[in-house]
């Protein structure tokens, strides 16, 4: 699907490549070749929202994390299985804009203000956590919590 450009494009001019909108919805459908645990995405260029890796179904929440930089921003989308309270099997896509305390000021900057044009980009996604240190990466005490509150 091609969203208007006017969707796609935040005030940072950085627009969110087609590539991350048409894998998406292969991705939340389950479709190869986007059959996947995750995407990680980064701004190319100072321009253009594109996939930088994606994790397959083998992958866990903690390779996702591994392959975030230590000292750089980027956006993740990640599909977590989990039980909700009452013991059901679930699983949720949730979006993760990862801005590290440790980032230089620039990307930080840009990062933030491009999150919007991607989150726009993919329709469906109810769960956004924001994460500047690992430890609001912490798949028990941030994350999880975090899931089961809409469930």
């Amino acid at each position: 699907t091609k969203l208007p450009n006017r969707i796609r494009t935040m005030s940072t001019g950085v627009l969110v490549s087609d590539e991350v909108c048409t894998s998406f919805n292969k991705f939340k459908l389950g479709q190869e070749p986007y059959k996947l645990r995750y995407f990680i995405y980064e701004i190319k260029d100072k321009k253009t929202i594109v996939i930088e890796k994606q994790g397959d179904r083998g992958k866990t929440f903690d390779d996702f994390v591994e392959d975030l930089p230590e000292n750089d921003c980027r956006y993740g989308l990640i599909d977590i299985e989990f039980e909700t309270s009452d013991g059901r099997p679930t699983s949720k896509i949730v979006f993760i804009s990862w801005n590290p305390d440790t980032a230089p000021v620039r990307p930080k900057m840009l990062y933030s203000g491009s999150k919007e044009a991607l989150k726009s980009a993919l329709i469906g996604v109810g769960t956004h956590i924001n994460a500047t240190d690992l430890s609001e990466l912490d798949f028990d005490e941030a994350i999880l919590p975090a899931l089961k509150r809409f469930n």
